[in-house]
């Protein structure tokens, strides 16, 4: 019985040992290596989220329920993309009619925390997972565009892309929206087809208080 407790001991703290070498691993990885988004290197350059903790958490609620919700009261045939910033809802993808259009709506904003929603479903059949994938290759080709722009805040744009639509969601001063909005619109992206701006406009100083450091 010793023996077998001992083994157990031995087992415990080779665990621990690996979990914390590991841990520490990570740590030293992080402190010295550039970070990589979208195949880009960033050395140096801040990747900050302008939503606080709580409202990320919110906006994740906020998309979940409206998911499972949607399934239960729409058709089959329906494909209902759900994406919230800042408690501001984007609604794309397909849907059969404008009734069903107008209950995803009304079912969304009845949600807890929703602040407003865009509704930009279209009516039609749903999109083939070819388009699908394109959509994927053209949103993965704005972000590296974003991140490659030194100065651009790449972190603080939410990219949405559905049927080579360009959704561009954020907290951004109008300087910073415009340029965004600029910079994407004249990229010579394949299968881009328009920019939609979805943007929460900030004034400089709404800015300048984001950016100022917590007080301890």
């Amino acid at each position: 019985m010793k023996k077998y407790a001992s083994t157990l001991i031995n087992i415990f703290c080779s665990t621990r040992f690996v979990c914390v070498f590991c841990l520490l691993a990570s740590f030293q990885l992080s402190a010295c290596a550039p970070m990589v988004l979208g195949g880009v290197a960033l050395a140096g350059k801040a990747v900050i989220d302008r939503r606080t903790a709580g409202i990320q958490i919110e906006d994740e609620a906020i998309e979940l329920r409206s998911a499972s919700g949607l399934r239960n009261i729409l058709s089959k045939n329906t494909n209902v993309r759900v994406h919230s910033y800042n408690r501001m809802v984007l609604l794309t993808g397909e849907v059969g009619n404008e009734s069903e259009k107008a209950l995803v709506e009304r079912f969304v904003k009845s949600q807890d925390n929703v602040k407003s929603v865009v509704n930009d479903l279209s009516i039609g059949p749903v999109s083939s997972l070819t388009q699908r994938a394109k959509d994927s290759v053209i949103n993965g080709q704005i972000r590296s565009l974003l991140i490659q722009a030194k100065d651009v805040h790449s972190s603080a744009v939410y990219i949405v892309v559905e049927r080579g639509i360009v959704y561009l969601m954020g907290r951004l001063t109008e300087q910073e929206a415009k340029r965004v909005t600029d910079l994407v619109s004249t990229s010579q992206v394949s299968g881009l087809e328009k920019v939609v701006r979805v943007f929460e406009l900030l004034s400089e100083e709404d800015l300048r208080r984001l950016s100022a450091p917590a007080k301890r």
